[in-house]
């Protein structure tokens, strides 16, 4: 029946099955409060994040403006098409006759590509350091002792102190007459020569957000029940066991967001190496990042784009692929719970 019959005969509305059935929901009348309520951000977030990208793509298609000696004023340039990015991926330019030629030794577009290796290579090392590290710090101040708050708090002071403070702290530390080499009594170029200056970034960058990791990592520990370990000790389960088969599961969600977090920001890592050895894109710790500054300081804006899209695509290329990860072990972990069950 579509209506009941209550009190005096009259219709009491629709049954229970209709209100909960197949259908129900498209009867409903959509709700559009919550876009309301999403939409003033949204609409900053447009003009904040994708106006420039957007506009950064745009330019990264067309010439540079030239100089009309008629006039005397500067004239936008035409379409460009892959001109600029063929200059970074293919180190490739065009001269003033128009021609092709490979890139010259020391100009910025030779150095693309090795500043594409510098940038993985610091992710990959200074991502692996500071989990480590920030791993065992985390697992310490999880622990019951005397004296814990005032750990954790001088934990954040290196996060705490700004960037370009850390960066010059360690420029004085690395110098030549810094402490340094005074403590191990050899005189290495921290600031010129290739490798040490490499990991003089390293160890600034690894004193810096290890603290943060190891935040990161320390909420996820706490969420893990004692009794889990209890338990286990019951079980005769020794430490090691307990850390892979307990803390090491339990914890992966935490780790993996402090590992996502930590590596796109190193990709477009650009003020500590800024600091320590220069911008001027010949040095050895130079990260695509600061080759689109050197670019801009150029005067090449529009091939400075190209560059900066280029970064984005790298950016958004290796969080996809680690968010698609986590998502699959997610499901699977999802559904081998729903088996189980």
């Amino acid at each position: 029946m579509a209506e009941t019959a209550g009190a005096g005969g009259e219709a009491s509305g629709p049954s229970l099955r209709e209100r909960t059935g197949p259908g129900a929901a498209t009867r409903k009348k959509r709700d559009w409060r919550p876009v309301y309520l999403v939409a003033p951000a949204m609409t900053i977030l447009a003009v904040v994040i994708a106006y420039p990208v957007l506009r950064a793509v745009y330019l990264s298609f067309r010439s540079d403006q030239g100089f009309d000696q008629e006039t005397g004023r500067f004239v936008p340039g035409g379409f460009a098409g892959l001109t600029h990015y063929s200059k970074w991926v293919f180190q490739q330019t065009t001269t003033s006759l128009g021609e092709t030629i490979a890139c010259p030794p020391g100009t910025l577009c030779s150095n693309f590509w090795e500043s594409v290796g510098v940038t993985f290579f610091f992710a990959a090392v200074t991502v692996t350091v500071e989990v480590v590290l920030g791993f065992w710090m985390a697992i310490i101040m999880s622990r019951s002792f005397v004296g814990r708050s005032a750990l954790r708090a001088s934990v954040l002071i290196p996060w705490a102190i700004p960037t370009a403070v850390t960066a010059k702290l360690w420029y004085f530390i690395f110098a030549d007459q810094g402490i340094a080499n005074s403590l191990l009594g050899r005189q290495i170029g921290w600031l010129t020569e290739e490798w040490p200056a490499r990991f003089a970034v390293i160890i600034s960058d690894v004193w810096k957000t290890t603290p943060f990791v190891a935040l990161l990592i320390l909420a996820g520990l706490q969420m893990i029940p004692q009794d889990v370990y209890e338990a286990a000790k019951v079980d005769g389960a020794t430490a090691w066991q307990r850390f892979t088969q307990i803390t090491l599961p339990l914890v992966k969600p935490a780790l993996m967001v402090a590992i996502l977090f930590r590596t796109l920001d190193v990709l477009r890592m650009y003020d500590l190496p800024a600091i320590l050895h220069g911008v001027s894109g010949a040095s050895p710790t130079t990260t695509v990042s600061i080759l689109v500054v050197a670019d801009i300081r150029q005067g090449n804006f529009n091939s400075a784009s190209a560059l900066s899209t280029l970064v984005f695509l790298m950016i958004f290329a290796v969080a996809f692929i680690m968010v698609k990860w986590l998502g699959a072990n997610a499901i699977r972990t999802q559904d081998a719970q729903g088996k189980g069950a």
